[in-house]
């Protein structure tokens, strides 16, 4: 006859994960080399140790270490007796069983990971169970709670993400010319991440992290068209992963723009298909065509056309993009669009959007990258006539206040209409800089093709030959 287990056999109590013998060696090791307390002070902390015992020496010994006197058996346990707490850890006869059990003091950087290992297992566990309160929590709302538990775990691995120790200065003088000697040249690497546009990263230094980019324009303007030129150029050219939030157009759309842009087919082509074109013309489109999906399938852009995209919900999709894929750029096309995650039905259109640029400015911190959200101006502007100014900015004062750098992208009637009133095919763009939080304000000019809906460089290389070929004329 096969015997049962008891019932009470599934109710054993889980002890939580912990290293009694690293724990012990660890603070053994410090008695016997006080100054091991420098290798292990970024990597542990009182907390860190499971036994309550283990905290109150190491926390003993933290407090010698503040006041400069030596971290050794006599100071410690008479330290720890002036605290009437000798007795509490074992006694002196513990304190020398500490040191008497250690492999070698040389290894202490060792037993502080084992340590740390273990309490990062543990405060997992507590997170599981917070969540799980969090499940039992009917009142609360889905988004709040989903929010909550995602970001206590995320905040468990940034936590424990390693931390730099001091540097020689010998070494870093060296790498500081190596990248002044970088900066100096044609071709350097950013700070930031690059735009694409020499122009503008010789003013911006690239798009830095954390910050809350708002990039304004008047609608049809081009406002998508250069957020997707720089979402395509970084990703491409630099292998950048970028997440695009668009609320306004479906992924097949921004696809469809980013093709015609790499091939430099007419757009109009890549809607409708090219069985009208007759010759080697068809072939060369289809060849182009073909070039431009080849490059472009390997570059990190990931894109969510979800319409009214909240800011928990954006958040939520974010981190998961920047703990599977390095997320190191975020585009919103565009502000005005998103849905607010608290908005209650007497709330103005400004109490929404001031919610919604504070969460992308929290949000920028918290993932340690640069958001780019896409907003529209009012239409004080086209009445007052001349450039945008920060006051132009549509629905929120917030959105001035919160942004770190302002772009606009401003046109006249001469950039973008010939003599004759019809439009121009390359038009030209006044990328103005109205805010700049940490650097110099300027204005970027840059070229517009309608066929490929792509910003180009101005090409200044033939202006002096047209000149000297005009004097001689």
């Amino acid at each position: 006859m096969q015997d049962h287990p008891s019932p009470l056999a599934s109710l054993k109590i889980r002890v939580p994960p912990h290293n009694l013998e690293a724990e012990m060696a660890l603070l053994g090791s410090i008695m016997l080399r006080p100054d091991a307390i420098y290798e292990v002070m970024d990597t542990v902390g009182p907390t860190s140790f499971y036994f309550e015992k283990h905290k109150i020496i190491f926390e003993t010994m933290l407090e010698l270490f503040a006041k400069r006197e030596p971290i050794d058996l006599l100071s410690l346990s008479s330290k720890l007796k002036e605290k009437d707490l000798l007795e509490r850890v074992g006694g002196a006869s513990f304190l020398t069983e500490l040191t008497s059990m250690v492999p070698s003091s040389a290894n202490v950087k060792h037993y502080a990971e084992l340590v740390r290992k273990k309490y990062m297992m543990r405060e997992l566990i507590e997170a599981s169970e917070f969540i799980s309160h969090l499940g039992f929590n009917e009142a609360g709302e889905l988004e709040n709670i989903l929010d909550n538990a995602e970001k206590r775990i995320f905040d468990i691995t940034q936590h424990f993400s390693s931390t730099e120790n001091f540097k020689d200065l010998t070494p870093l003088l060296r790498e500081a010319f190596e990248r002044f000697d970088k900066l100096s040249s044609a071709e350097h690497e950013l700070r930031g991440v690059p735009t694409g546009f020499k122009s503008l990263d010789d003013i911006l230094g690239g798009f830095q992290k954390s910050d809350l980019i708002i990039l304004a324009a008047r609608p049809s303007v081009g406002k998508t068209a250069l957020i997707l030129d720089i979402a395509r150029k970084t990703a491409l050219e630099h292998q950048t992963p970028v997440g695009v939030f668009s609320l306004e157009m479906s992924a097949d759309q921004l696809v469809d723009r980013i093709v015609a842009a790499q091939s430099k087919v007419d757009a109009s082509v890549i809607r409708k298909g090219v069985r009208t074109q007759q010759g080697s013309w068809r072939e060369d489109t289809f060849k182009n065509i073909s070039t431009a999906l080849d490059e472009l399938s390997r570059t990190p852009i990931f894109i969510d056309d979800q319409a009214g995209n909240t800011i928990m919900k954006m958040r939520s999709a974010a981190r998961k993009l920047k703990i599977e894929k390095g997320l190191k750029l975020l585009v919103i096309d565009y502000l005005q669009l998103m849905a607010p995650t608290n908005a209650r039905a007497g709330d103005s259109m400004v109490q929404q959007v001031t919610e919604i640029s504070r969460g992308l400015k929290h949000m920028a911190r918290e993932l340690q990258i640069p958001v780019v959200a896409l907003s529209q101006l009012s239409r004080n502007i086209e009445q007052r006539g001349g450039k945008p100014k920060l006051s132009d900015l549509r629905d929120s004062g917030s959105i001035e206040q919160d942004a770190d750098l302002v772009i606009f992208i401003h046109q006249t009637d001469e950039d973008i209409r010939d003599e004759g009133g019809r439009m121009k095919e390359v038009q030209r763009k006044h990328l103005i800089i109205a805010k700049h939080r940490n650097g110099p304000l300027g204005e970027v000019v840059l070229d517009y093709n309608t066929r490929f809906n792509t910003f180009v460089e101005i090409d200044y290389s033939n202006y002096g030959k047209a000149e000297e070929d005009f004097k001689s004329f």
